[in-house]
């Protein structure tokens, strides 16, 4: 089983993650901030990776600080999890609707991290949560992922399917990328003998 356990503690937020790459989209999320607990319980569900996460930040201020932190202890698990990457297909994309919205994503899970955010919100909030902050996220968990992550909603009006299809589709194709590829189970893919910066 490809599992990791990430703790993050710092003077702003205490963070601890779990993680099983080979599970079945349970979850079990609790941030302190509702629309944030849902999209990573979405994040869960559809990339089929069995994700715990207890967070406690500084949310009196906003919810900056405890966002980004879990999307870092996340991608680090990520990480963790991968091992030397042996045998994963790699590569993945994925269109996702949702009602009006189609979200398109592309990685590379090649440990060199990159986050093309090509994303627009009308609105400030979704809720009680700022908008800006799922590039943030997102941008955590690429660069401590290690993987190419592009992100580009194609259209939409309505806020909140356009983030829930952000994540759904990052989702989707982060399950497809991280399965291992019954063809080369065994092997790195690449040509360079091992993926990384």
């Amino acid at each position: 089983m490809r599992t990791a356990s990430v703790s993050r503690d710092t003077k702003e937020t205490r963070i601890s993650v779990e993680i099983n790459l080979d599970g079945t989209g349970a979850y079990d999320v609790k941030t302190g901030i509702g629309f944030f607990d849902h999209m990573l319980e979405q994040l869960s569900r559809h990339s089929l990776i069995d994700i715990n996460v207890r967070a406690e930040g500084d949310t009196h201020i906003d919810f900056h600080h405890t966002v980004e932190d879990t999307g870092i202890a996340l991608g680090q698990a990520i990480t963790s999890a991968l091992g030397d990457m042996a045998g994963i297909t790699r590569y993945a994309d994925t269109h996702l609707a949702m009602d009006e919205a189609l979200t398109r994503c592309a990685l590379d899970v090649s440990g060199r991290p990159f986050l093309v955010w090509d994303v627009t919100f009308d609105r400030d909030k979704v809720g009680d949560f700022d908008t800006e902050l799922f590039e943030e996220f997102f941008r955590a968990f690429a660069m401590n992922a290690g993987i190419t992550l592009h992100i580009a909603n194609l259209y939409g009006s309505n806020c909140h399917h356009i983030a829930e299809t952000c994540f759904k589709a990052v989702a989707r194709t982060l399950r497809k990328a991280v399965e291992i590829d019954p063809r080369q189970a065994d092997r790195i893919p690449t040509t360079k003998g091992q993926l990384g910066g």
